[in-house]
C-alpha cells in the first residue's frame, strides 16, 4: 500500500505537492521526523530551564524554582541543613582554621566578615570559592553607610546613613558600595536597617530617620538600587529595633504593647526586598504576638505567624548574630530560630551543634522536616538567582 506526503511550500506554489512512497520508505521517514521533533523539543526545554535568571526572578518565575528543586533532590540531609548555617570571619569573626572544615565538611550555606582588609578578605573569598567549588557559599557583611568603613578600612570614605536624604545621595553611596562588595566578592549586604530610632544605643545614626515618612522611601530606594546592583539587599531589624530602650548586643530588649514599627516592612516586602533580618527583641503587653520571654528570632508568633504568613514575605528570612548578648545564653538557640521559621541561622554559637540538633529535630518532626525544605529551597533559589553553579 503507497502511502502520500502532502505539503505545500507558500508562497512560491498554490497547489500542494504530492509524493507517493511504499510502506517500508514510509516508516523510515516518519521515524526520522519523530526523532527531530523528540530531539527539537527536547533542546527547547532544556534551553527554557537553563534561560539565565537574576535576583528580579526570585519571586515570579519558576526556573530557578525548578532548579533549585533539582539540586535539592542531589543533596543529603546533612548537606541541606549546613546551607542554613551563616558562620563569620574577619576580625571579629572566628579563626579561619575554624571555618574551613565546616566549609569543606559540612558545606555551610554562607560567611559574614567582620572587620577587616578588604584585600585579605578577597584572597579569602578566593580561596574558600576554590575550596567549595560546586557548593557555592552566600558571601555577605554588614555594608550599611554608617559601618562601611569600620567593616572594611581602607575603603571609598562613605556618610552616615541618617545624613543621606535625597534619591541621589542614597544611589550614589549604593553604587559605591556594591562596587567594592562585587570586587572583593560579595553577594549579599546585611542593609539596610529600617528601625525608627532617634537615640537608640545600638542604632545610632544607622538609619534613615526617625518617622516612617523619612525612612521608607530612603529604604526603598537603597534597596532598589542594591538589588539592581546584582547584590541582595537585607531590611532589619524586624519586628523594630528604634522605639525599645537597651542594646540586643549585650542583652535582650523588649516592645512593650503595639509593635509601632511593624508597617514599614509590607511595603519593603511588596517592592520585592530580597531578605529580612529578625532582631533579638521580646514583646510583652501584646496579646496577639507575645514572645513569652524569648526574642523574636526564637518566636514562631513573630517569624512565620507575622512576617510570613501575615504580611506574605517568601523571601530569605535570617537571624541576628546568634552570638549576641540578647540570645547566646539560652539552650538550642539554633534550632529554636529555624523551629521559629528562619531560613538561615546568623553566626551560631557552635555551627556543628546547631546543625546535629536541627537533624535530630527533624527525624522526630515531620512538619519541621519540611519546613527546613522550604527554607533550604529559598536558599538554593535566591544563589540560582545570583548565578552561583552547583555540583551537577
Amino acid at each position: 500500500m503507497a502511502h502520500h506526503l502532502q505539503f505545500k511550500v507558500q508562497k512560491i506554489l498554490s497547489t500542494p505537492i504530492i509524493i507517493e512512497l511504499k510502506d517500508s520508505r514510509f516508516e523510515y521517514i516518519m521515524k526520522k521526523i519523530g526523532l527531530i521533533i523528540i530531539v527539537v523539543f527536547a533542546q527547547l526545554g532544556c534551553n527554557i530551564a537553563q534561560r539565565p535568571v537574576g535576583l528580579q526572578d526570585y519571586f515570579n518565575t519558576p526556573e530557578a524554582a525548578q532548579r533549585a528543586e533539582a539540586i535539592f533532590r542531589g543533596m543529603t540531609d546533612e548537606e541541606r541543613v549546613a546551607q542554613m548555617i551563616v558562620a563569620s570571619l574577619g576580625n571579629l569573626g572566628k579563626p579561619y582554621e575554624h571555618v574551613k572544615p565546616l566549609i569543606k565538611k559540612r558545606k555551610i550555606g554562607g560567611i559574614i566578615f567582620l572587620s577587616g582588609d578588604p584585600n585579605t578578605f578577597k584572597a579569602q573569598i578566593d580561596e574558600i570559592n576554590a575550596m567549595s567549588a560546586g557548593w557555592p557559599l552566600l558571601m555577605s557583611m554588614d555594608a550599611e553607610p554608617s559601618l562601611f568603613n569600620r567593616r572594611m578600612p581602607g575603603t571609598p570614605e562613605m556618610p552616615a546613613t541618617n545624613t543621606l536624604k535625597t534619591d541621589e545621595q542614597i544611589i550614589e553611596a549604593v553604587n559605591v558600595i556594591d562596587s567594592t562588595l562585587h570586587h572583593v566578592g560579595f553577594q549579599q549586604n546585611f542593609a539596610p536597617v529600617v528601625d525608627l530610632s532617634a537615640d537608640n544605643e545600638a542604632i545610632g545614626n544607622r538609619n534613615f530617620g526617625l518617622t516612617t515618612d523619612e525612612v521608607l522611601p530612603r529604604a526603598l530606594t537603597f534597596i532598589e538600587a542594591t538589588q539592581k546592583d546584582g547584590i541582595v539587599a537585607t531590611a532589619k531589624h524586624f519586628p523594630g529595633h528604634g522605639k525599645v530602650a537597651g542594646d540586643t548586643h549585650k542583652k535582650l530588649v523588649y516592645i512593650d504593647g503595639e509593635l509601632t514599627e511593624v508597617d514599614i516592612y509590607q511595603p519593603l516586602i511588596d517592592a520585592g526586598v530580597l531578605s529580612i533580618m529578625v532582631g533579638h527583641i521580646a514583646i510583652e503587653n501584646n496579646e496577639k504576638y507575645n514572645t513569652d520571654g524569648l526574642p523574636s528570632t526564637l518566636s514562631r508568633v513573630v517569624v512565620t505567624d507575622l512576617l510570613r504568613d501575615e504580611l506574605g514575605f517568601d523571601g530569605i528570612i535570617i537571624t541576628d548574630a546568634m552570638n549576641m548578648g540578647a540570645v547566646s545564653a539560652i539552650p538550642h538557640c539554633g534550632l529554636l530560630a529555624a523551629m521559629a521559621g528562619c531560613d538561615m541561622i546568623l553566626m551560631p554559637v557552635n555551627e556543628e551543634e546547631t546543625i546535629n540538633e536541627i537533624l535530630a529535630e527533624m527525624e522526630m518532626n515531620p512538619e519541621f522536616a519540611q519546613q527546613v525544605t522550604e527554607s533550604v529551597l529559598r536558599i538554593l533559589k535566591l544563589k540560582i538567582c545570583l548565578g552561583m553553579e552547583f555540583n551537577g
